[in-house]
Formats: structure tokens, sequence, C-alpha cells
């Protein structure tokens, strides 16, 4: 962006965004790239994180939103286990009409640009195809397609994390670490959801299920005509009985109206940034609702692109995404002992990973 509004500016150096270590700012105007690289710590290694395209309303919102997830994989990466920082990238635009060849091929330039600061990978809006089409102009980009020496799908994973996380609470919360007899609604069954859907009826789970697109519905509809699809999310989170609420789609999805409307005890899904602005992990937990960390839970699909980077192996990488459930547990169990939200408890236990990192670097 050759020309950043105050708003932007804003929006970069607010003291509570703080914490970056670089924003970078592209543009190409022949390919109509816009797009925001937000690096947000490199202490446990390059920062790792997905390419997110989305129409956003504003420069200012893309920019809050890359900030915010940036910081996000940070966390993740580090409750993962992984020697990688947190990095995010947003293209601003729908994808629908603006993703080219071209563009991508430009932003693949700006991401070497970074001489390997920031690896990229799929998110919301982006595909294998498109890491396949990125990585022709940078190194370092994962989630290529198995021909082009990738991974693949890492949705595949991290729909497996998720559904190790909801194993994870039902141990806790009831003490069975199983989900056959529950009933699981889930809000979104595009690249993640779908697959979470495999998961929950295998395990002997009732499904219910919403998505704004009619044919991410009718996929799983399709195929399994046992699952319940209701109208909208405002739907889903009041449906009686429902014991686990798994948020799926964007952002967001825990705030002020959602969180006491809730029917189920337990919120564990794929989304990344659930919760709308700090206070509602405190919203949650007053209300006895227990809530496995998105960025906990989320995390086999970061697993999975990061194993790319030493000759990817999926066994190898879904031995590692088993282990969300003993990290999802360890957190709930920091989170009684300290009395503490379990969003409190994860954020303090990646962070002493962070810190204990950049003081080795500075001893």
């Amino acid at each position: 962006m050759t020309e950043m509004t105050d708003g932007v500016l804003h929006t970069l150096f607010r003291t509570e965004q703080g914490g970056h270590e670089q924003v970078v700012l592209c543009q190409d105007r022949a390919s109509g790239l816009k797009a925001v690289i937000a690096i947000h710590s490199t202490a446990l290694g390059p920062a790792l994180g997905g390419t997110r395209f989305h129409a956003y309303a504003s420069d200012e919102e893309a920019v809050l939103d890359a900030l915010n997830l940036a910081r996000g994989m940070s966390y993740k990466n580090a409750l993962a286990g992984l020697d990688l920082g947190g990095g995010k990238a947003v293209i601003i635009g729908d994808p629908d009409v603006l993703k080219s060849e071209e563009l991508l091929l430009a932003y693949g330039r700006f991401v070497e640009s970074l001489g390997g600061r920031y690896v990229t990978a799929c998110d919301v809006g982006t595909y294998v195809a498109d890491m396949d089409v990125v990585s022709r102009a940078t190194r370092w980009a994962t989630g290529r397609s198995p021909e082009n020496g990738g991974a693949g799908d890492s949705s595949v994973l991290t729909a497996y994390g998720v559904f190790q996380g909801m194993r994870a609470s039902a141990q806790h919360l009831w003490g069975d670490p199983t989900l056959r007899g529950r009933k699981v609604g889930v809000a979104g069954v595009g690249k993640v959801g779908h697959y979470l859907v495999e998961h929950l009826l295998e395990d002997g789970a009732e499904v219910v299920i919403t998505d704004v697109r009619e044919e991410s519905l009718r996929r799983v509809l399709d195929k399994h005509p046992q699952v319940t699809a209701v109208a909208d999310t405002a739907a889903l989170i009041r449906t009686e009985g429902l014991d686990i609420y798994a948020p799926c789609a964007l952002g967001g999805a825990l705030n002020d109206e959602t969180v006491p409307a809730l029917t189920a005890r337990v919120v564990c899904g794929a989304a990344n940034n659930q919760l709308a602005h700090q206070g509602v992990e405190k919203d949650l937990a007053d209300r006895g609702i227990l809530y496995a960390p998105d960025y906990v839970v989320n995390a086999g699909g970061v697993i999975q692109v990061a194993d790319e980077l030493h000759g990817f192996d999926f066994d190898r990488c879904k031995k590692k995404a088993t282990k969300i459930f003993d990290t999802t547990l360890e957190i709930f169990t920091r989170a009684k002992a300290d009395g503490i939200p379990p969003a409190a408890a994860a954020d303090r236990i990646a962070e002493q990973r962070m810190a204990e990192a950049r003081a080795a670097r500075t001893a």
C-alpha cells in the first residue's frame, strides 16, 4: 500500500497491539495485490502462519486482523512444541474476483524478500493449489501439494487436533474421553469443519451443523443424512441439549451476544481468534462453560505444514497432533490450579516458553 491512512498507522501502533517485530504493507498495482504480512515473534524460530484472502471492509480492519492472527500463531506454535515463531498474512479483496496467478506470484515475491523470517501456508480463502503458485516465487511457502513436495491439505490434521481437544474437554468435564452420545454443534463445515464432522460421527456423536454456503452444507448432508442442519449460528448455539459448540468459521464467534445465548457446556472449535475481546474468557467461565483455547486445539494444521520444512511424514505429524489431547488437559489443570480461565492458562504457558527462548538467545 503506497498510501497509508492515519487509521492504518494508528492500528499499527496501538499499545494493546504492541509487541510485533515487523509489519510489511505490500502492493503490486499490476496484479491488484494489496497485502499485509505481520511478524509477531521469531523468538522460537522463523514466523510461520497462513495467508488469509478476504474482502475486508477497510485497510484498518485488514491490518488489525493480521496483527491478531500473527500473535495467535506465536502462541499456537509455542504450545504445539514447534521451534517456530508466529506470523500471518492477509490479502485484501474478494478471492473469487481478484485471485490470479499474477497476484499470487507477486505475493510470493514479497514473502521471498523477507529472507525466511516469514514462512507462509494456506488459510481462509487460499488453498493448496495457491501455495503451489506462491512457491514458484519463494522458497518459504508450505501447504503445497504432494506433487510439489508438500504435505497437501492441512485441514485434515487441523480437524483431527480439534477432535483431540474435544476428547480432552470431555475427559475433564465428564470423566470420559469420548463424544459418544454427546450432541455437537459445528458452525462452518468448509475446509476443516467437514473433516471434524467425520471424526465426531465415527466416535458416536450426534451432529448439528450450519454454514453460510449451501454447497458446504449439501456436501455433508448428502454423505451423512443423519446429520441435522439449522438455519444459522444463532439457531445452532440455542439448540436444545447441545453439549459442545464448535466454531469453525471466522473469528469473533464468542462475543457479548453469543456467550449469554450458549446452551453448550463446552466450546471447542477450529476458528482462530474466537474471543471477540478481552473478558469474554471470564464470561464463559462465569457461566460454567469450558473453553478449549482455539490456538491450542487447532494446531494440527500448523504441525502438518511445519513438517514440510524437514521432509513431510504424515504419521509423524499425526503423532504430534495427538498430543493436543495432553496439552489441552494440561491447560485445564493449570487453569484450575491458578484459578484462572483456560485461555489465560494457555497464554501463560506459551509466554513462558517464548521468554525462555529469548533468554537463552541473550545468555
